[in-house]
């Protein structure tokens, strides 16, 4: 059975879906079609329902419930690992001055901007553009402040440019919970076997990946967009864990806590209680 499967070029994905799709683990009689994007690529091919399995935003799955569930495997969650909005210089006040601030967003439905707006209602001048380019979007001046997502959270120092604020520490602080980035969907109309067997299979992946690192280093690198390797492995690092072979009770809460603080703010519409393959 072939099944088209999208997730991302950035190291934490690559090194996730490695043995997966390069066949290092046995793939139990299933072959996968793979398309790369960025996330907010992922996000609108997935409001299509174009693939069959696919990494997106947690902020977008919540309008995709019809035709999509959540696995437990696969995803980006941790604590320290938020999106950051950044600026060529501090501002002073910034709550009483976001309403007035030009801000590049790298998509609508990512959940860094989830965050943008549980943090900041007032934020309504907003950009979109690809994640990586809104580093130079701030420098350049064509925006006043930049969210920053990614890989670019290891460089934007080195640029010049300054944090305004960490959303990821701002979630952190408002809920205790670590921050749901990205998650894993799956089409709701496979079979339950089918569902169950590719979470199997992205958890065995993660699991061969850590204890044989040199294995995916090549796929790894030649998706990173020419990243240092210091900065693939701090991206590898800071976004696979844990919570990415399974979520647990308490990744599962987070990611929950986040809808239900979504739906109380109006950011997001109602869902169902189901939303987990199981």
């Amino acid at each position: 059975m072939k099944l088209t499967l999208g997730f991302s070029p950035c190291p934490n994905d690559t090194f996730i879906f490695d043995a997966l799709v390069n066949k290092r683990i046995d793939t139990e009689g299933l072959d996968f079609d793979v398309q790369l994007g960025d996330v907010e690529t992922l996000n609108t091919k997935a409001f299509k329902a174009e693939l069959d399995i696919t990494k997106l935003s947690y902020h977008a799955f919540a309008y995709m419930t019809e035709n999509y569930q959540l696995l437990h495997s696969g995803s980006a969650l941790g604590k320290n690992c938020g999106p950051i909005l950044i600026a060529k210089e501090q501002i002073s006040n910034l709550t009483s001055q976001i309403s007035h601030l030009k801000i590049a967003i790298p998509g609508k439905y990512t959940t860094a901007n989830f965050l943008l707006g549980i943090a900041f209602h007032d934020a309504k001048n907003k950009t979109e553009m690809v994640f990586s380019e809104i580093e130079n979007a701030v420098l350049e001046g064509r925006v006043d402040a930049g969210l920053i997502i990614h890989e670019n959270r290891f460089t934007y120092q080195s640029k010049g440019l300054k944090k305004l604020i960490d959303l990821g520490e701002f979630w952190e602080t408002k809920t205790g919970l670590p921050i749901p980035l990205g998650g894993i969907a799956i089409r709701k109309s496979l079979p339950s076997e089918v569902k169950i067997k590719v979470e199997k299979l992205i958890r065995k992946s993660i699991e061969y990946a850590f204890p044989n690192p040199e294995a995916s280093k090549e796929y790894v690198r030649c998706h990173s967009q020419e990243m240092e390797p210091s900065v693939i492995q701090s991206h590898i690092n800071l976004y696979v864990n844990n919570y990415s072979i399974n979520l647990g009770v308490e990744g599962e809460k987070a990611v929950k806590e986040m809808y239900a603080i979504g739906k109380e703010t109006g950011i997001i519409p109602e869902m169902p209680d189901a939303i987990f393959v199981s």
